[in-house]
């Protein structure tokens, strides 16, 4: 790395690298001109927030009802609850949703450029990358929590690299706080408080500190999951963390057992023999895809969502004479049912669970569907009366300045992922080669942080969850920049090569004309 005579990080405080450094006062500045400007532009065009037609509103019921659980995790609903306090208006929900995913984005870069130093030419990829990046626009304008918690994790994974390198009492307090904040908005989290607790023993934090810092996460989070099962208990009778998980099993478990020929099929524990029998009735009454164009999708979550699927059609079976039920215990009931016979049928088809679940999902995670961020309000021109009283709207009308709801400008992204996956992968690999993880110490941290980041929610969302450009922006921030860091340091080692080389040549040819005339 070229800069690495500038990497001032052990003299240096980082509010002098940041203030009394000209380069850095200078990005500071038109990093902060560039967010008001494109902001500005962005909402002339979209002057009323997005929204996921069934997620948002979940999250808005949620708040609006101040519920402790619900179909997703409660801490987004949360959050817009605590905002409702100082304003109604969708336009400083989407404002500080823009704000704090760039503030996060723009603190992860000039951190790693503190510890690092990364050549020029290098910071300025990744600046214009993180400044000028369109999905922050359009993903911030989204009532949901893939903002929120994109934001977080790069808050989250920053505070990992000052503990790493630079560990101090008030650095543990931000961490914990931002963990345990990321982990009530997402389950992605739930392998957050692992990746601390290891970074948090390998750093140069004293014992006791670590000691405390790994109880208190072990503490908080501990907790919350306590919390919300008792909730659900209280719901269901049954004590359950994530019904959630349930539902997705199933739905997963299904995209196995549809291409399970009906001669091949085993018989399922009696329990299960009622949802299994529907099951099979659907897949036997669908098998033309012309004529059911959503049976030839794969890895999707159409099963668990669509009304009229058989694991919806269940749930109303089971409850048909129960009017009392309300739709979260209805559904929370089902979680438990759902996640055992998931279980059960990929235990009973492994491969098929591979082939037409996993290996499918793996391609998506590889270039993720640009999904509801291809349209705008999902393709609609109005919204629930919910968000029209959340938001004070004069009617549920929402409109545009553009001349079509398409949004065409994300869709390089899988692609640009898909390189990026691939690269990151090979510049590991070439990393090791070269015997850089024993050559830079200091940059072998922030690899073996970033890199299992990276692998442990690609194996957690590829086996377990749905691949998506919104649920994929954090992981592909973390390979965009760590491919890039990587790059450099290889690079950097290429050139540093080709002096001696030539000096080799030289001597080499020096004595080739030299044994030429003495012959």
């Amino acid at each position: 790395m070229a800069q690495n005579l500038d990497i001032l990080s052990d003299r240096l405080s980082f509010k002098d690298f940041l203030l009394k450094n000209q380069h850095n006062r200078l990005i500071l500045l038109l990093a902060g001109l560039a967010f008001i400007i494109q902001f500005g532009i962005f909402k002339y065009y979209y002057p009323f927030a997005s929204y996921i037609h069934g997620d948002s509103f979940s999250y808005l019921n949620a708040a609006f009802y101040n519920l402790q659980i619900n179909t997703y995790m409660v801490g987004y609903s949360q959050f817009l609850r605590l905002l409702s306090v100082f304003t109604k208006s969708d336009f400083i929900l989407t404002a500080f949703q823009y704000v704090f995913i760039q503030t996060s984005a723009l603190f992860f870069l000039l951190t790693l450029f503190y510890f690092y130093g990364p050549r020029r030419v290098i910071q300025y990829i990744l600046l214009a990358f993180m400044i000028f990046n369109p999905l922050f626009l359009h993903l911030s304008n989204l009532v949901s929590s893939d903002c929120f918690f994109a934001s977080l994790s790069l808050l989250w994974l920053t505070s990992l690299l000052w503990i790493l390198n630079k560990p101090s009492n008030r650095v543990l307090v931000w961490h914990i706080v931002i963990l345990f904040l990321s982990y009530t908005v997402r389950y992605n989290a739930m392998i957050y408080p692992f990746i601390s607790i290891v970074a948090m023993f390998f750093s140069k934090v004293v014992i006791r500190r670590k000691i405390a810092s790994i109880s208190i996460v072990v503490l908080l989070c501990g907790l919350f999951v306590l919390h919300t099962g008792y909730q659900y208990k209280k719901l269901t009778g049954v004590w359950q963390y994530s019904p959630f998980s349930g539902w997705q099993l199933a739905n997963n478990a299904m995209y196995a057992y549809r291409h399970v020929n009906p001669g091949e099929r085993k018989p399922v524990a009696k329990k299960y023999s009622e949802l299994d029998r529907m099951i099979r009735e659907y897949f036997d009454s669908t098998r033309d895809t012309k004529k059911y164009p959503m049976e030839a999708a794969m890895a999707s979550t159409f099963y668990m969502w669509s009304p009229g699927m058989p694991l919806v059609k269940y749930k109303e079976k089971i409850f048909q004479k129960d009017s009392s039920a309300g739709d979260l215990k209805q559904w929370a009931t089902m979680g438990p049912i759902y996640k055992d016979y998931g279980i059960h049928i990929i235990k009973k088809y492994p491969w098929h669970f591979v082939k037409y679940f996993i290996w499918p999902n793996a391609h998506k995670y590889y270039t993720p569907p640009v999904e509801f961020l291809r349209m705008y309000n999902g393709g609609k021109d109005s919204v629930y009366g919910l968000a029209q009283d959340w938001f004070n709207y004069n009617s549920p009308k929402v409109s545009t300045r553009t001349k079509t709801l398409k949004v065409n400008i994300l869709n390089f992204y899988p692609i640009l992922s898909g390189i990026v996956n691939a690269v990151m992968l090979f510049s590991i690999l070439f990393f090791g080669m070269l015997n850089g993880f024993n050559k830079n110490t200091n940059l072998r941290k922030a690899i073996y942080l970033g890199g299992s980041i990276w692998l442990l929610n690609a194996g957690f969302t590829i086996t377990a969850s749905s691949a998506a450009l919104r649920f994929q922006t954090f992981p592909i921030l973390i390979a965009m920049t760590f491919t890039l860091l990587l790059i450099d340091w290889i690079s950097s080692k290429a050139m540093e090569k080709k002096p001696t080389e030539n000096i080799a040549q030289i001597g080499s040819a020096s004595l080739t004309e030299k044994t030429l005339t003495t012959v």
